[in-house]
């Protein structure tokens, strides 16, 4: 994407504040107590029409001046060793409370998906579509169809896209069980290793940082070649590590106070920030915002996918990261992003459970004439009614149900004995699939 022009130096207000003369001036301090509609980068404030008797410089300066007096400072430091920082605009606490509201269980969640039976089958799908649209914004290609298949019949990656997605999976399930631990690095290498384990072009670089005299990724423009980014040197990797860990295991008081969702998306963007490996930075630091939100006690963040999200607009995810940069470090624009990210997901999950229980409960009614369908069986039988052509084995039943196989098993031979599957036999294969009248079955207009 294009580089956003930077904003003017503040150490030049000075010589605008000559230029003005006092009156005008005044009037420039007096706006940095205002708020704004948004809060603008000097990348589009230049676009936008300023306040009376304003230029857009001077605009600029009493928008700036505001934000640095209330500036809240990072441990996080860039390459030279100049902090990052963050501001609490009214737009950033009404998300907060919004999310906190939400993500921390207070989102209408019905018992059907959020009961003790049935929340395994949900968080698998959430963790499935996490894995497949993080692997996807880094380049992985294989279809969402073909993912889901591969992940719920266990079956080994055939390829580089399909191994990125398997990985991602793991992580994803790695970080459920790390979640009440305490970040270290050897955690963090340990989660990088399994996001690119048999993914990279050096085997060896899984897992570890990458080291002085490794050649380090830059970002550039590839319209006229300006150098977007460029990561701090590998010297400086092991220690910004240990701060990251640091950052991250801080319990906050109420003086040195952050809010726990702020902490989540820094870490997201420390890490991808520093850039610490030699492929996989974007899984990793992604993955890092999952556990940061479980540790905090967001369990909803359990059913959300950010990384489908952030590929439907990667331009506003990069610009987000950039602005920053381009702005001395300013963090708002990334956490701004990411709420908005956060809200945005959870919206669409509200959503998507107020159809999936409106379709349950439907089933419900269909299935007035069955007798002896527990809540597994169930949801294949949901699935079925909409793709009547599916396929399913004892493997993808226990792997989306985190069952035994033996319970697998039985629940699908019952099915079959109900006359709402099929069993077919291809070599040493069994697999399952709906009858052809299946609807009219559950109906109860056949017996």
């Amino acid at each position: 994407m294009k580089q956003p022009q930077k904003p003017p130096p503040l150490e030049n207000i000075g010589a605008l504040a000559e230029k003005l003369g006092p009156e005008a001036f005044g009037r420039m301090m007096a706006q940095m107590m205002e708020a704004t509609d948004a809060y603008l980068h000097w990348d589009e404030l230049r676009h936008r029409a300023p306040p009376e008797g304003l230029t857009h410089e001077a605009w600029w300066y009493s928008l700036k001046l505001g934000r640095v007096r209330s500036a809240h400072f990072l441990p996080l430091t860039d390459a030279a060793g100049r902090p990052f920082y963050y501001t609490l605009p009214n737009q950033v606490l009404a998300q907060l409370h919004a999310i906190d509201s939400q993500a921390r269980g207070r989102i209408r969640m019905d018992e059907q998906v959020t009961g003790p039976e049935t929340r395994d089958r949900y968080i698998v799908s959430s963790l499935m579509e996490e894995a497949i649209t993080s692997s996807q914004l880094e380049g992985a290609s294989t279809t969402r169809k073909v993912a889901v298949e591969m992940l719920r019949t266990g079956r080994k990656p055939r390829d580089h896209s399909e191994r990125m997605i398997a990985n991602n999976y793991a992580a994803m399930q790695h970080i459920r069980k790390i979640k009440d631990q305490a970040l270290t690095p050897d955690t963090v290498l340990e989660l990088h290793r399994i996001v690119t384990s048999e993914t990279l072009e050096n085997p060896a670089a899984a897992g570890r940082l990458q080291q002085p005299g490794e050649k380090r990724v830059t970002i550039w423009d590839d319209r006229d070649g300006t150098l977007l980014f460029t990561p701090p040197p590998a010297e400086q990797l092991p220690s910004r590590l240990e701060a990251l860990c640091e950052f991250a295991n801080r319990d906050f008081d109420k003086e040195n106070f952050i809010p726990p969702i702020v902490q989540a998306i820094v870490l997201h963007f420390w890490l991808a920030y520093d850039h610490p490996f030699e492929d996989g930075n974007g899984r990793t630091a992604r993955a890092l915002f999952y556990w940061s939100m479980l540790r905090n006690g967001y369990w909803l963040v359990e059913y959300l996918s950010i990384s489908r999200l952030l590929r439907k607009a990667p331009v506003q995810y990069a610009r987000a990261y950039l602005y920053t940069e381009t702005d001395d470090n300013d963090l708002t624009y990334f956490i701004l992003h990411q709420l908005g990210v956060i809200s945005q997901a959870t919206e669409e999950l509200e959503r998507w459970l107020e159809h999936k229980i409106g379709e349950l409960r439907d089933i419900e009614r269909r299935m007035h004439v069955v007798q002896g369908i527990n809540h597994r069986q169930q949801a294949l039988l949901a699935h079925a009614l909409r793709n009547p052509k599916a396929k399913y084995s004892i493997q993808s039943h226990l792997r989306s149900h985190n069952i035994a196989y033996a319970t697998a098993r039985s629940d699908l031979l019952s099915l079959v004995e109900q006359g709402f599957l099929e069993q077919r036999k291809a070599g040493r294969a069994i697999s399952f699939q709906p009858v052809s009248d299946i609807e009219q079955r559950l109906s109860g207009e056949i017996s």
